[in-house]
């Protein structure tokens, strides 16, 4: 008697796509570590001020967020895979590219533009494209795992620009940073498809009988991305969305990610040690999101984002009586609840702009996450100002506390989509 073995199934193509997706996203968020830990040696070197140093890496939040949904619009248009493999040349271009530097424009020429455009085209928005195309199920823990990649890269990073630029400067640290984003881009051309019916199969979790179809090409990418917004911007749904979005920006990017390093320094701790506590909210950021993504697949969305708010404002409140000049248990406490909320409120907004927008989500979450990086972009320049002005950064942690308690009730002001608002394609 003979017993018939089935073969092993096949690891699905999606997954395959989603980790070559991750690797791109960790390399392309290594640039947008440099603000926190390069503030210092930047105004030691050329006399910058603190005020002109942070307008740069304004001008890279800004353009980091507002080029996203236009970029989800290229990718609809022109494939996953060239758009993402052209950014991280881009990101490559602008990070080399200030070794050469000697005045204040040309930081914000390539810290600023040429970076902001790179890694605005490997934002969340792409994140969202690869989720929503490659997968059915699971399609929140793919975003939480793909959302913690640009966070979490950009805080890893940040331990070895420290070190490198107190041991062999900034320089290097740039040119270590460029090298990283070309070595990512042969990855992103082998493995990263723009669709399912490339490779002849369907997103992960469709149902077996279901056909392999391509979604009608698109035109007139920017045409699309303005469209999407003209239409989604008659709902209340997204300004409420956006509006928590931009107060998450200011409350992680543009203040904690800008201004923890210097803010520790300024309380005795070594900007190494300070750069390795943020790091630490980095790793702590993977389980976060993860977790977020797993519950989003299960909770309401809106109740997440409205506790995930409120939390960060209470911990943002208690960070001025934390810093001190060296680690105590308190400050672990903060980097470990800072870590798991960090970029937590990701899944659930990515799921409430496919819950209220159908297939034009991932476009309209772009536009969310343009809000985001005005938001990171106004807070990186007003606590940059504030440090100028009064010599401490107090006010802006306090304003900080007050913004998140505000998105925590924008995000519970969020009607129950019964259906997604039509948007027409273009």
């Amino acid at each position: 008697m003979t017993v018939e073995t089935r073969p092993a199934p096949r690891l699905h193509r999606a997954w395959l796509i989603a980790g070559a997706a991750f690797v791109a996203l960790l390399a392309s968020a290594g640039f947008r570590a440099a603000p926190g830990v390069l503030i210092d040696p930047l105004h030691e070197e050329f006399g910058w001020s603190r005020t002109t140093i942070s307008s740069a890496v304004s001008v890279n939040l800004v353009l980091f967020g507002l080029f996203a949904p236009f970029a989800a619009a290229l990718m609809e248009r022109f494939g996953i895979r060239r758009v993402s493999a052209t950014a991280l040349t881009v990101i490559a271009l602008g990070a080399g590219g200030t070794v050469f530097m000697t005045a204040s424009w040309q930081l914000i020429l390539c810290w600023g533009v040429l970076v902001g455009l790179g890694t605005g085209s490997m934002a969340m928005g792409f994140a969202a494209m690869v989720a929503t195309r490659w997968f059915v199920r699971s399609r929140g823990v793919v975003t939480g795992v793909l959302t913690a990649a640009g966070a979490t890269g950009q805080l890893i990073f940040l331990p070895l620009i420290a070190n490198l630029a107190v041991s062999s400067g900034w320089r290097t640290a740039s040119l270590v940073i460029a090298i990283a984003a070309l070595a990512v881009v042969p990855v992103v051309l082998l493995v990263i498809r723009d669709h399912p019916a490339d490779v002849g199969t369907t997103a992960y979790g469709t149902p077996a009988d279901a056909e392999v179809t391509r979604p009608a090409p698109t035109t007139g990418s920017v045409r699309r991305a303005l469209s999407v917004l003209g239409q989604a911007a008659r709902t209340r749904t997204f300004w409420l969305l956006a509006a928590g979005f931009a107060i998450c920006g200011a409350t992680t990017n543009g203040l904690v990610g800008t201004h923890f390093v210097p803010a520790a320094h300024d309380h005795g701790m070594p900007q190494t040690t300070a750069a390795s506590l943020l790091a630490l909210v980095g790793v702590f950021d993977v389980v976060g999101t993860i977790f977020s993504g797993w519950l989003t697949d299960r909770v309401d969305p809106r109740i997440l984002l409205g506790v995930y708010y409120a939390l960060r404002g209470v911990s943002l409140a208690l960070l001025p009586q934390l810093f001190t000049d060296s680690v105590q248990p308190s400050m672990w406490a903060f980097i470990l609840f800072y870590g798991l909320d960090w970029v937590a409120t990701v899944p659930p907004t990515v799921a409430l702009c496919i819950r209220a927008f159908g297939d034009a989500g991932p476009i309209v979450f772009g536009w969310v996450f343009a809000s985001h990086q005005l938001g990171a972009a106004f807070a990186a320049s007003a606590a940059g100002l504030v440090r100028d002005q009064l010599g401490n950064y107090t006010l802006a942690w306090y304003s900080a506390a007050v913004l998140a308690v505000i998105a925590s009730v924008a995000s519970l002001a969020i009607t129950r989509a019964k259906k997604p608002v039509a948007v027409l394609a273009t």
